[in-house]
């Protein structure tokens, strides 16, 4: 995995661009976890450090700022939550000198967001990759996330843009989009892409007084290697909530499949011209005797 370290945290309204920076010290969970609303889910992340520092976890709820849930000492037993994290019995956390374990419990729809675990060592802080948590078992009927199943067959090379659309009732104001590309033998998604706060592709319902939006995501693909095949899936936070689309699979061409394929065309194209050729003097030799 990749982490950030505190420059990017100056701007938190960005801090996904952390996934995007490398350090080495912190170990973030999966990018993605699906937890059924009710149910316990417990984040962990783990340290790569043995020196005394402090860990802490902070939650980003979808197109808001991060904010700080629980600091603890590294050799130190104690935690303390903040603000309205204070107090709730339903976080836990558990914690050594090498991993912090943020447990939720009963999840509520308020649980979707990014969560985030860092280590603090003297000036230097240290956030790992971030996890998305995503309530299912929610009703998200009136709005629909649709993609392509499949893009066209592409070469190495080529250029290709995935589109989703977002169809259905919205709620006003900005939301989030982001991109995860499944590969082939990953267990799970990873996050590629972001975009933070969007409303400039959404398009209202000519209908008087109709809530409807329809919104269109583009993510541009150039100069393809065989390490882009997979499948892409958009997910847009919108409403509290999180949509995932489902999802377009790339085919990536086998240039050697292909040329083998032009080259039995050709020998058969040949051997049909010489076949061709030879009957036609054959007949020519029987016609000047």
């Amino acid at each position: 995995m990749r982490y950030g370290i505190v420059q990017c945290v100056l701007n938190f309204e960005h801090i996904v661009c952390l996934n995007r920076l490398s350090h080495t010290g912190s170990l973030g969970p999966n990018v993605l976890m699906k937890v059924r609303l009710g149910d316990t889910v417990t984040l962990r992340c783990i340290f790569n450090s043995s020196q005394l520092f402090y860990m802490s976890w902070y939650k980003q709820p979808f197109g808001q700022k991060p904010r700080l849930m629980v600091q603890a000492y590294s050799h130190s037993p104690d935690s303390l939550f903040q603000e309205e994290f204070k107090n709730v019995a339903r976080f836990s956390l558990q914690h050594s000198e090498s991993s912090s374990n943020l447990t939720i419990s009963k999840t509520e729809l308020s649980d979707s967001a990014v969560y985030y675990c860092a280590s603090l060592f003297f000036n230097e802080v240290t956030f790992g990759d971030g996890t998305i948590l995503i309530l299912t078992g929610v009703d998200s009927s009136s709005r629909t996330v649709v993609q392509q199943l499949v893009s066209d067959p592409v070469r190495p090379g080529d250029s290709v843009t995935l589109q989703c659309t977002v169809d259905g009732e919205t709620c006003a104001g900005e939301h989030s989009v982001y991109w995860f590309r499944h590969g082939s033998g990953e267990s799970l998604p990873g996050l590629i892409y972001t975009h933070g706060n969007r409303r400039d592709e959404c398009e209202k319902s000519p209908e008087a007084g109709s809530p409807t939006h329809s919104c269109v995501y583009s993510l541009p693909k150039r100069n393809l290697s065989r390490s882009d095949a997979g499948i892409y899936y958009c997910a847009v936070a919108t409403c509290g909530n999180i949509l995932f689309g489902n999802g377009t699979k790339i085919n990536m061409e086998d240039v050697h499949l292909a040329l083998a394929a032009a080259l039995a065309v050709s020998l058969v194209a040949n051997i049909a011209l010489v076949c061709t050729r030879k009957k036609k003097t054959t007949c020519e030799m029987h016609e000047g005797k």
